[in-house]
Order: structure tokens, then C-alpha cells, then sequence
């Protein structure tokens, strides 16, 4: 029979899932690192600590073993975040009459600037998705078959509507996945986004994403009518079976075209939103209305991009200034 340890990390999970609405890798970190602290306190042959028992120094030490493993201090710092949120659920449910994880410093973590791609690069690597052959889109090194190579030739037109709308509007990977096609406001440029934590928040897209998301609508209704499983037709991007594009392949994809484009380092969908943030950011734009575009909560958060605008412009400096 599960102790009561047990039933509240699964009542606490059930809490995430269905009234948070938390994504399912939040969902599943968050397990995991409940279930590494519950073994840690129950080695072979012993029960874990009744809850309330729990004290500070137990999770301190709980942290001196993460930190024997080697462990990083930004995944160190991952798991006192649910341990606090944890401890915060049970003592709302009255479980436990104190917060224990509250009273644990996280590990001091060096301020990361985010590498950001230069608006010419970024630029040219759009541009050069409008006449990128079919076969090397494919990256297949033999030659595609008339089948094969229109069918690459349609997916390329699917793949720029999702970079240039990453870089339109500075969405989340996950938010672009789940985009629905009543998300998107044509007429006045505009999408409804769901972000973290189920907050719905309005994000324009320019130009340059309209007309790559009007040569890919005709894409995809040819992958609809040619679909090989029940087609998700809410869906705004698709795979070429059909069904919802995962977030996983759009990470593969948009790492792809940045090896095509010659980028020396590993490009991914959060560079856009960084390069999203950075460049406007860079062109004048008001720190505000950045935060309420990325949907931070925090403004702390959407001030990485000061730093890494201010690193951008002295790199500028550096090459192109005589005396630098």
C-alpha cells in the first residue's frame, strides 16, 4: 500500500496536470525529482521520514548528495524549485505545517547571456530557405525520385512559415506546436498564443511570416487529403503524416537549415525567440513590450537581452572600430 509520502507526490502530480495544466516535461521532471528525493530518504531496507518530519537540514543534505553526483548547479537548482512547490501543495492541503525547501538556498548560478544570431545571418538564412533545392533540404545524398522531391519541396514551404513565424513573433516551441488555426487573426496579423501556466496572450507577426503562412496553407491541405492517420485538422502545423507536428521535430529542423546556412553553432527555436527579443530590443523597442510579448512574468527575465544587446553592440565595436 503506498504510504502517504507516495499519495501526495501522486496527488500533487494529479494537481499539476489537471488545475495547473503544466506541460508534460514539466509534468515528468517534476516526477522524477520527487521520486529521487523519496529513494534518497528510503535507501533499501528502511521508510522514508513521515512528511511533516521532513525538516531544512534533511533537504539540505538532500543537496550535498546532488552536488557528490556532479550534478550541474542549474539542474541542483531545478530540484529545489519542486521540492519548494511540493512542500507548498502539502501544506495547502494540510499535510504539513511548514515549508521545509523555503528555508534552502539554490546554488548560485553564473547570469548566462543568450547567443544570439545577427540580423544579416538570420536574414539570409530565411532568404536562402526560398531557393534551397529540394534535395538538400532533404539532406538526402543520393537523388530523390519526382515523388520524393516534391514532397520536400512542399515540406520546405512548411518549415520557413515555421522559422519566419518563430522569428515573427518570439513564441515557444511548445506554443508554435500547439498554435490551432482558430489562433491566428490573418486579417490582422495577429495570434492568440497560450502560453505557461495556460496564459493567453495576443503576439503580432510582420510580413515576412504572412506570405511564408500563405504559400504553406495550400501545403497543407495537401497533407490533410493525403493524410495516413486521422488528421489533426485544428492544427496549424503538420506533419507529413497528418498528424500535429511534435516539438521535437521542429527542433530537428530548425537545427537543419542552420547547418545549411553555415551557422558554426547549434542552432535551435529558442535562438529565434532570442534573436526575436534581441533585435528588437537592439532597433529600440520598449523592455515592457517585450516582456509582454515573450510572456514573461518577470521583467528580471526579459533583461537577459539588455546584456546580451550591449555584448552584441561591443562585438560590433571590436571589429569595426580602428582603435578598439
Amino acid at each position: 500500500m503506498p504510504s502517504l509520502f507516495e499519495r501526495a507526490i501522486d496527488r500533487f502530480i494529479a494537481y499539476l496536470k489537471f488545475e495547473q495544466h503544466a506541460s508534460p516535461r514539466t509534468i515528468k521532471e517534476y516526477g522524477a525529482d520527487l521520486a529521487q528525493f523519496y529513494n534518497f530518504l528510503s535507501p533499501p531496507g528502511t521508510a522514508a521520514p513521515p512528511l511533516d518530519q521532513i525538516d531544512h537540514r534533511l533537504v539540505r543534505e538532500f543537496v550535498a548528495y546532488l552536488y557528490d553526483k556532479n550534478l550541474k548547479k542549474t539542474s541542483i537548482g531545478r530540484k529545489l524549485v519542486t521540492l519548494r512547490t511540493f512542500f507548498k501543495f502539502c501544506l495547502r492541503e494540510g499535510v504539513v505545517k511548514q515549508n521545509p525547501a523555503r528555508l534552502v538556498s539554490s546554488p548560485k548560478l553564473p547570469k548566462r547571456v543568450p547567443r544570439v544570431i545577427a540580423q544579416d545571418d538570420l536574414g539570409a538564412l530565411l532568404d536562402q530557405m526560398l531557393t534551397l533545392p529540394p534535395a538538400q533540404a532533404n539532406a538526402r545524398k543520393r537523388p530523390l525520385s519526382p515523388r520524393q522531391e516534391e514532397k520536400a519541396r512542399l515540406l520546405l514551404k512548411r518549415d520557413r512559415a515555421i522559422m519566419e513565424l518563430l522569428y515573427a513573433s518570439g513564441l515557444r516551441v511548445s506554443e508554435l506546436t500547439s498554435l490551432n488555426m482558430s489562433s491566428i487573426d490573418s486579417s490582422a496579423k495577429m495570434l492568440r498564443v497560450l502560453g505557461k501556466g495556460n496564459k493567453e496572450r495576443i503576439v503580432p507577426y510582420g510580413a515576412k511570416a504572412e506570405e511564408a503562412l500563405e504559400a504553406y496553407w495550400p501545403v497543407r491541405s495537401k497533407i490533410i487529403s493525403s493524410a495516413t492517420v486521422e488528421p489533426a485538422r485544428q492544427a496549424v502545423f503538420l506533419s507529413h503524416t497528418g498528424a500535429r507536428l511534435p516539438a521535437r521535430a521542429v527542433q530537428t529542423l530548425v537545427r537543419k537549415y542552420g547547418r545549411i546556412a553555415g551557422i558554426e553553432w547549434n542552432l535551435h527555436p529558442h535562438s529565434l525567440r532570442h534573436a526575436f527579443a534581441t533585435h528588437l530590443l537592439s532597433d529600440g523597442a520598449d523592455l515592457r513590450a517585450i516582456q509582454e510579448l515573450l510572456g514573461h512574468a518577470l521583467l528580471s527575465t526579459t533583461q537577459r537581452y539588455t546584456q546580451a544587446s550591449i555584448e552584441q553592440l561591443m562585438s560590433v565595436y571590436d571589429k569595426a572600430h580602428p582603435h578598439a
